[in-house]
C-alpha cells in the first residue's frame, strides 16, 4: 500500500542542528518519512548548502526552498507592521513564496499538511483540500512577554506590540488547523484559546547516541551548552559568570554551543575561570567533558533539548523550575531544581562533596530520559493522530 502524502513546511531548512526548531524539524522528518512520502518547503535566507541537503534528501520524495533576500525580508517584516500581523510571522511570510506553495501544493495533492511553528501558517491557512497540523512548538507570545523588561526601553515598546500580536495570532490561527500540537503542558496552557486543552502535546526526544560514553576527560566542573545568540541562552551565560562563578573560585566552567555573540564573548572574557568554545561536530564532547550541567533559564518557552541532551550524557543536572516544569523530572531524584544563585551555589557544591548523591542523580536522569523521551515515542503520537485524520 503506498504511503499518504505529506507537506512538511520549516522557517528553517532543518540541519545543521543548532537550534531547538531545526533539531525537532530532522528528527520529526526522520520518523514521519516511516509513514509518509514527505515533500519539504523549506523558506530560508541563506545558500542551503549541498551537504545539509543531502542529509536530509533520504527522509524526503522531494525538497523545495523559498529564498527570502534581505529586500523581502525588510518589505514583509514592514507589510507585518501595518496589517497587525505579528512580526515573527511577517519576517518569514513572502507573497512570492506563498504562490510557490500554491502550485506544489496543486501538483502534489498532498494527503496532510505539517507547518511547524505559527511563522508558516499564513502559507497554508486558507488550504482546505486536506488535513492540517499546526506545531506551535512553544508559546512565543509568553516568550515575548518574559523578554519586555530585559531589553532596553527603547525596544520594549515593539516587544509589547508584539506580545499582543502573538496572544491574538495563536488564538485565532487555532481554527484554521484540524490537528495543533505543542512541545509540552505548560506552553499549551499559555495558549488563549478556549478550547486549548484539544492541543496535543507532543514532547521533543532524545538520539539514542546521547546515552553512549565517550571516555572524555571530565576536565571542567560546570557546563553550559546552547545556541549562544538566543536571548533565553545569553542571559544564562550572563546568569552564570556573574551570579554563580564569582562563588565558587575554586571551580571552572565551560560554554559551549553555535554562535556566540558579542555579549557571551564578551561576558566569558572577562571571567578566567570560564572557558567559551563556539559550534563543535559533535556536541556530546562538550557535554561529558563537565561534571556538573548548569541551566539557570529565566526567561524563554518550549523544551530546553540541552537539559535531556545532558541528562541523557549522564550529568547531574541543575535548573529552574520554569525549565523543569517542562521536562517534569523528578527534583532531588532525577534533577536538581534550584532558582536563585544561592539555591544553585548550594547544590552545586553538594553534587561535589556527595559523591553519592552526584551519581545518583545522574544515573537516574538518565533512566527518566531513557524511558521517557525517544524521537521513536513521541513522534509516534503525532504519527497517529495524522493518520486518524486522514483515515
Amino acid at each position: 500500500m503506498e504511503k499518504p502524502k505529506l507537506v512538511y513546511i520549516v522557517s528553517r531548512f532543518p540541519f545543521p542542528l543548532e537550534k531547538g526548531d531545526k533539531l525537532r524539524a530532522y528528527y520529526h522528518l526522520k520518523e514521519l518519512s516511516r509513514s509518509f512520502n514527505v515533500t519539504l518547503i523549506a523558506i530560508s535566507n541563506k545558500q542551503i548548502a549541498e551537504a545539509h541537503i543531502k542529509e536530509i534528501n533520504s527522509y524526503c520524495q522531494e525538497i523545495f526552498t523559498i529564498k527570502l533576500s534581505n529586500w523581502s525580508i525588510l518589505w514583509n517584516i514592514l507589510y507585518a507592521f501595518i496589517s497587525n500581523l505579528p512580526l515573527q510571522v511577517g519576517y518569514f511570510h513572502s507573497f512570492r513564496g506563498r504562490r510557490k506553495v500554491n502550485k506544489i501544493l496543486e501538483q502534489i495533492q498532498p494527503d496532510q499538511i505539517y507547518c511547524q511553528l505559527i511563522r508558516c501558517a499564513e502559507y497554508v491557512k486558507n488550504y482546505h483540500s486536506c488535513p492540517k497540523t499546526l506545531d506551535y512548538m512553544d508559546a512565543l507570545s509568553k516568550g515575548i512577554e518574559r523578554r519586555i523588561n530585559k531589553v532596553s526601553p527603547i525596544f520594549r515598546w515593539i516587544f509589547k506590540i508584539e506580545n499582543k500580536r502573538l496572544i491574538n495570532y495563536e488564538r485565532t490561527i487555532f481554527e484554521y488547523f484540524e490537528n495543533k500540537i505543542i512541545i509540552s503542558d505548560q506552553d499549551g496552557a499559555y495558549i488563549l484559546h478556549p478550547d486549548k486543552k484539544n492541543i496535543l502535546c507532543v514532547p521533543n526526544g532524545i538520539d539514542e547516541h546521547f546515552f553512549e560514553n565517550l571516555s572524555i576527560k571530565k576536565e571542567f566542573d560546570l557546563v553550559f551548552v546552547g545556541n549562544l545568540s538566543y536571548a533565553p541562552n545569553v542571559e544564562a551565560v550572563q546568569f552564570i559568570v556573574n551570579e554563580i562563578m564569582p562563588k565558587l573560585p575554586d571551580l571552572n566552567c565551560l560554554i559551549s554551543g553555535a554562535n556566540p555573540n558579542q555579549v557571551v564573548k564578551s561576558f566569558c572574557e572577562r571571567s578566567p575561570n570560564v572557558r567559551l568554545i563556539g559550534w563543535v561536530d559533535d556536541i556530546r564532547k562538550s557535554y561529558q567533558s563537565g561534571k556538573i550541567f548548569i541551566a539557570p533559564m529565566m526567561i524563554g518557552t518550549g523544551m530546553q533539548n540541552k537539559l535531556l541532551e545532558a541528562m541523557a550524557s549522564g550529568l547531574p543536572c541543575i535548573t529552574t523550575s520554569l525549565t523543569n516544569n517542562a521536562i517534569k523530572a523528578k527534583h532531588g531524584e532525577e534533577i536538581i531544581v534550584a532558582n536563585t544563585a544561592e539555591e544553585m551555589i548550594h547544590q552545586i557544591k553538594h553534587l561535589m562533596k556527595d559523591q553519592y548523591f552526584n551519581e545518583k542523580i545522574a544515573q537516574s536522569g538518565k533512566s527518566f530520559v531513557q524511558k521517557t523521551y525517544t524521537w521513536q515515542s513521541t513522534s509516534q503520537i503525532l504519527i497517529d493522530c495524522m493518520l486518524n485524520k486522514i483515515k
